[in-house]
C-alpha cells in the first residue's frame, strides 16, 4: 500500500525527497533507510554545505569597499559592478535618445511603415497621380501628436523617479545616523526606521524597539493587501546591536541568492562573530513598503535600486 501511494508527508518523507530550489543541484541521493544519529547529522551538514555553495550573493555590513570591488561578467572581458545603487530610473528617454528611439518605436508599427511606403510610392511620378505632400503632412503630423504624448509621459517618469530618489532616510555614516536621500544608499549601509516611514531597499532586520525582535509591515503598495504583517530580527542581532557604536562596530556577512522575481521566498545565511543565523523572508523589509506600529527599527541593505525585489516607487 506504501509503495502505491509514496512517502507519506513529514520528517521521513522530506528526508528521501528532493525539492528544486532555485540555484541548488537537482541532482539528490535518497538517503539509505535506518541511518544513525551521527549519519544524520553528516546528512545535514552536507545539504547545508550545498545549499551555502549555491548562495552567491555575499554583503559585507558597513564596508563599501568591499562590495564596490565585486565584479560581474558581462559579455567576454566585459565587467561591471555585481552591486547596483539605489538609483531607479523608469523614464525611457532623455534629452539625446528622445528623437531616434521614438521614431524607431513608432516605425514598429505596421501602420506607419505601411502610410510611409504609400508617401513614397506617391514621390514617384510616374506611378502616382496626387502629390506626394497630401499624405506627408497628415502622417507627419500624427507622429508629431505621438511624439508629443511619449514626451509629456516620460517627463511625468522624469519627475517621479526624482521625487523617490530624494526621498529622506537615515543611514549609518561613522557612528552616526544621518539624514541622507534614497539614492545615496549602498549594498552593505546600515539604516535606521521609525514608524511610518517607507523602506527604501530590501532590508535585513537587525534589530527593533519591539520585543522579541520585531516589526510589523504594512506591504499594500506591494501585493495590495492591508493587513499588518509581522517580520523578525535574528535574536542575536537584535540583543547585541542596542546603540549606534554598536551599529557602526557590526561586520556582519549575509551570504544569500541572487536577485530575482521571486518577493515572498528568500533564502541565506548572516555569519557573525563565529555563529550563523539562517536566514528567510520573515527576516526581510521588501523596498516599498512601511513601519506600522514600531517605534524604530534598524536594517541592513542586500538589494538595491532595480535589484530589489519590493516594487520602485
Amino acid at each position: 500500500m506504501r509503495s502505491e501511494m509514496g512517502d507519506t508527508p513529514g520528517r521521513g518523507g522530506a528526508q528521501r525527497s528532493c525539492l528544486k530550489k532555485p540555484g541548488l543541484s537537482e541532482n539528490c541521493e535518497r538517503r539509505p533507510e535506518g541511518t544513525t544519529s551521527a549519519g544524520s547529522l553528516a546528512y545535514g551538514e552536507d545539504l547545508e554545505e550545498e545549499k551555502n555553495s549555491a548562495f552567491t550573493w555575499e554583503v559585507k555590513a558597513n564596508n563599501r569597499t568591499y562590495n564596490n570591488q565585486l565584479k560581474e561578467k558581462v559579455f567576454l572581458c566585459w565587467q561591471r559592478k555585481k552591486y547596483k545603487g539605489n538609483i531607479i530610473h523608469t523614464a525611457k528617454y532623455n534629452v539625446f535618445s528622445f528623437l531616434p528611439l521614438n521614431l524607431y518605436e513608432q516605425f514598429h508599427r505596421m501602420s506607419n511603415l505601411y502610410f510611409l511606403f504609400i508617401i513614397i510610392l506617391q514621390g514617384i511620378p510616374e506611378i502616382s497621380t496626387l502629390p506626394w505632400f497630401t499624405l506627408f503632412t497628415p502622417f507627419t503630423c500624427l507622429l508629431i501628436i505621438r511624439a508629443t504624448r511619449d514626451l509629456a509621459d516620460d517627463i511625468g517618469r522624469h519627475r517621479s523617479d526624482r521625487t523617490i530618489n530624494s526621498r529622506p532616510c537615515q543611514m549609518l555614516v561613522g557612528s552616526s545616523f544621518l539624514w541622507r536621500k534614497w539614492k545615496d544608499l549602498c549594498v552593505g549601509d546600515l539604516v535606521c526606521l521609525h514608524k511610518d516611514n517607507t523602506v527604501p531597499a530590501d532590508v535585513l532586520l537587525l534589530a527593533s524597539t519591539e520585543p522579541s525582535s520585531l516589526c510589523y509591515v504594512e506591504t499594500a503598495d506591494i501585493d495590495g493587501e492591508t493587513n499588518l504583517k509581522f517580520r523578525q530580527a535574528p535574536m542575536g542581532t537584535h540583543q547585541a546591536l542596542t546603540n549606534e557604536r554598536k551599529m557602526a562596530s557590526f561586520q556582519g556577512t549575509v551570504v544569500c541568492e541572487e536577485p530575482n522575481s521571486q518577493m515572498h521566498h528568500f533564502l541565506g545565511c548572516l555569519e557573525w562573530e563565529g555563529k550563523k543565523y539562517s536566514l528567510d523572508s520573515g527576516n526581510i523589509l521588501l523596498r516599498g513598503c512601511k513601519i506600522r506600529n514600531t517605534d524604530t527599527c534598524y536594517g541592513l541593505v542586500i538589494y538595491a535600486g532595480t535589484a530589489a525585489l519590493g516594487p520602485a516607487a
